[in-house]
């Protein structure tokens, strides 16, 4: 094979390896439409979809942010399962729904923080401490509840929180704020860097004085936050209580993470990769549905495309490293002659 044959080629993987998702999703978009002419291809399917997988992507982004440094919040699931529960109880109860909301985020803060701690001061390894917080949190929400559905006069205000703005649902709005946010933190900002090095080589980051304990810790809390505020916005969506809401979406939002590793910065978790994979997700299901599936096809899907996305992000990570490696060593090479 000549260079620049070799050349093109290297250039096409490379490619593919970064925006293999777009691709896969821009297939999909076009494949569905084709299939579906009459009802995939609209204004009323897309905005649909905005607002139906808003919450996964927010829940995407929340497991996110810890797996930057290498942790699981298994937690945040039942988190955005009682924040729902308890911002319509509150209301119920007589308080306004800021106050209602503001509480709802204080808790999902507070978890967050216990969980950090957990982690990082007393040592518990993160999958097995926010399983354990999260399995409390159920618990205590099924307490609450009862088992049964709470249900309460919500004002406009409150279900305004799902709405449209210039014909764009509001809770993609969310992400698209949240996602820039987070973005920029992860490319652009310190804390963001030192979750990575955290997550690639914990020993590196303490030689360089990067604090575990402040910036896992902020990172479990972030996840809190965000775990909760979606909740909130679901509420506002659903306007009824349910104790067993919440669980069905800690699947998907890992599947994202972890698919949107493969892409962008494959190897690494990135929110650009997240919200592509949160995207690829929605519309195949979506088009899956239009196509006349059974119901369980969605979870089927979702547990397939983890374990592919496993194992991508375990490839895409080892490339990483390699290629690392080679640099590393041309380098040592280059200046030793």
């Amino acid at each position: 094979m000549t260079a620049p044959a070799q050349a093109r080629r290297g250039g096409l993987a490379h490619f593919l390896s970064t925006w293999g998702l777009l691709v896969l999703l821009v297939l999909l978009i076009v494949a569905f439409s084709v299939l579906k002419p009459d009802t995939f291809p609209t204004a009323f399917n897309i905005r649909s979809i905005l607002n139906n997988k808003s919450v996964q992507a927010l829940l995407a982004l929340a497991v996110f942010v810890p797996m930057a440094a290498n942790h699981f919040d298994l937690s945040v699931g039942f988190l955005l399962g009682i924040s729902q529960v308890l911002v319509i109880g509150l209301q119920g109860e007589g308080l306004s729904w800021p106050v209602a909301a503001g509480l709802v985020l204080l808790l999902g803060a507070a978890v967050g923080l216990a969980n950090g701690i957990l982690v990082t001061f007393v040592g518990i390894d993160s999958f097995i401490a926010t399983l354990g917080t999260g399995t409390l949190i159920y618990g205590l929400n099924e307490w609450y509840t009862g088992g049964q559905q709470v249900v309460a006069t919500l004002p406009d205000s409150f279900t305004a929180i799902s709405g449209m703005l210039a014909g764009i649902p509001l809770p993609a709005l969310y992400v698209l704020v949240v996602g820039a946010a987070a973005f920029v933190v992860f490319e652009y900002l310190p804390a963001g860097r030192y979750l990575y090095v955290l997550g690639a080589s914990p020993r590196t980051a303490e030689l360089n004085g990067i604090s575990a304990r402040r910036y896992v810790t902020a990172a479990f809390l972030a996840a809190g936050l965000l775990s909760a505020f979606a909740g909130i916005v679901l509420q506002s969506q659903l306007q009824v209580g349910q104790s067993s809401v919440g669980q069905e979406y800690l699947l998907p939002a890992f599947t994202a993470a972890l698919l949107g590793a493969t892409s962008v910065r494959p190897g690494r978790v990135n929110v650009l990769g997240t919200l592509l994979a949160v995207a690829v997700l929605a519309v195949t299901v979506a088009g899956l549905n239009q196509l006349g599936a059974p119901f369980f096809v969605e979870p089927i899907f979702d547990g397939a495309m983890l374990i592919l996305a496993v194992g991508l992000a375990v490839v895409a990570a080892r490339r990483r490293t390699r290629l690392g490696a080679e640099a590393e060593q041309a380098a040592s090479v280059e200046s030793g002659g």
